[in-house]
């Protein structure tokens, strides 16, 4: 089990590789891009993973915005600008919040973003601070899915939305010889995955209503192919760059995770789906009664 520290170290370890190979400084991104028909190059891929999520969560100008794993702030950075929002970036890594402040400096966009280093499951917000909470595959990494579905839904106003774009393990006894998903999520400090079935359930016992599902499993594949290319051209300089500076646990073994995720991809393990939560307008419900 990976404990708060063991994540933040992960993600400490690894920015300057997201730095390298996904073109963190450009685009400030730690997440799949989502390619379609009019989709050129990955920097639009990964914006369409913003914009997309966006839409679907149907977020209006002037809302309040909780990023509950803000990664470097993309997202935040993204809403910001297109919807003229307030956003608060939350985040376990020291790394990646100082990047984050920085760029939210750099951009002049601190009037409407800020962030924090904070868990998403037990925040120091008050209830019904927020109109939406936006979680960008990084749901995965929580052990205790129950203790942060009460805490968004304590978060959220009545009528608020939890969008959520993560893994799911495809079935839930499914044959997986390889242990690709098991070596693959050990990599990235992420909990077991659950099956879809399962995952609901947890949001909707906490009071939450699914309004949207979307699997774009299929939309993601040349992301997981560009991080399997990673994988093949930068393993020999990984494993020469160990041997010479031996580097952290973490970032040792890093680049293995672009080989079990296209692997376990491949062969059908895991799917990836953008999922709408609604906490019920408690005031509308009563009037209509």
């Amino acid at each position: 089990m990976f404990t708060n520290r063991d994540i933040a170290d992960y993600y400490n370890q690894t920015l300057n590789h997201y730095q390298d190979w996904w073109g963190l400084n450009k685009n400030f991104a730690v997440h799949y891009g989502i390619w379609d028909t009019n989709t050129n190059n990955f920097n639009e891929a990964l914006v369409n993973t913003n914009r997309i999520l966006m839409e679907i969560a149907d977020i209006r100008e002037g809302e309040r915005i909780l990023d509950a794993g803000c990664g470097v702030g993309g997202s935040a950075f993204y809403l910001a600008k297109h919807r003229n929002v307030q956003v608060c970036g939350i985040t376990l890594s020291e790394k990646q919040h100082s990047y984050a402040v920085k760029k939210c400096n750099e951009l002049g966009v601190e009037t409407h973003v800020n962030f924090k280093i904070e868990d998403y499951s037990q925040t120091s917000f008050p209830d019904n601070s927020f109109n939406v909470i936006w979680a960008i595959e990084s749901i995965t990494s929580s052990y205790n899915k129950e203790k942060f579905t009460k805490e968004a839904f304590r978060l959220l106003k009545p009528g608020g939305r939890l969008i959520i774009a993560d893994y799911f393990k495809s079935k839930p006894d499914q044959e997986d010889s390889k242990n690709l998903l098991e070596k693959w999520r050990k990599l990235w400090t992420m909990a077991p995955f659950l099956c879809l079935p399962e995952y609901k359930v947890i949001f909707q016992n906490t009071g939450f209503k699914l309004s949207n599902e979307r699997d774009v499993t299929k939309q993601i594949i040349p992301t997981a192919k560009r991080m399997y290319r990673s994988y093949l051209f930068g393993g020999p300089l990984a494993i020469v760059y160990n041997i010479l500076f031996n580097p952290r646990k973490f970032a040792r073994t890093h680049y293995k995770s672009g080989l079990y995720q296209y692997k376990a991809l491949k062969r059908g393990l895991w799917n990836y789906s953008i999922l709408l939560f609604e906490k019920p307008n408690n005031e509308l419900t009563s009037t209509s009664t």
